[in-house]
């Protein structure tokens, strides 16, 4: 803080405290004045002018606290104090109802503004009637005996018959040339060979691979 602008201080404080016309201890002056100035340059204004007379000073303890010189203001009677007194406790009232009702607009505002607007509401209801025509569709398939399958699945399907198809072919093959292999050399009939390590057969069962 510049010393130039700190020669300011003692004017700034008089005019602050004359002004509130309420204590402040230094450090509340240096406070309420944004700290324009520094907590120093506050300190030696409110010791100044109070040596000078031109504002009061309290000791409470440790703590030094400073007022408007009361001299400076016109009497009060008894009689504005207490139309004073009154007054200020009707604008406390009036204040705490004011506070009350803005607490209740503000939780009233949050609560709508929680809330769709028409435009979106109607946005949702259109996607929701979409989906449960779909759904209600899709139900009344599947509880008339309906097989209610996507195109995607459908291929999925077509292409796993496809690779378990070959994979069996594939198999059967090799099981055939194997066992033709051992059949060579085997003194008894392929019957016999089946039945001795449990060979069972496609045509034992009917069954063929399908046709691709």
């Amino acid at each position: 803080m510049s010393k130039s602008k700190d020669s300011n201080a003692p004017s700034a404080v008089l005019d602050y405290l004359n002004k509130q016309n309420r204590p402040y201890s230094a450090i509340d002056i240096c406070n309420n004045l944004h700290k324009e100035f520094g907590k120093t340059a506050i300190v030696k204004a409110c010791e100044s002018l109070a040596a000078e007379g031109r504002i009061r000073e309290k000791v409470y303890g440790k703590q030094k606290v400073y007022v408007a010189d009361q001299s400076q203001f016109p009497q009060v009677n008894d009689s504005e104090i207490r139309t004073m007194d009154e007054k200020i406790a009707n604008l406390t009232k009036e204040l705490q109802s004011v506070t009350e009702e803005v607490k209740r607009l503000d939780s009233e505002m949050r609560m709508f503004s929680n809330c769709l607007s028409t435009s979106e509401a109607e946005k949702k209801l259109q996607e929701t009637t979409t989906q449960c025509a779909h759904l209600k569709k899709k139900l009344e398939q599947l509880s008339e005996g309906g097989n209610v399958v996507s195109p995607e699945e459908k291929e999925r399907a077509y292409k796993d018959r496809e690779t378990y198809v070959k994979a069996w072919r594939k198999r059967k093959r090799m099981t055939n040339d194997i066992l033709n292999a051992i059949l060579e050399g085997y003194p008894k009939p392929k019957k016999q060979l089946y039945e001795d390590i449990g060979i069972e057969t496609d045509e034992e069962y009917n069954v063929k691979p399908p046709d691709l």
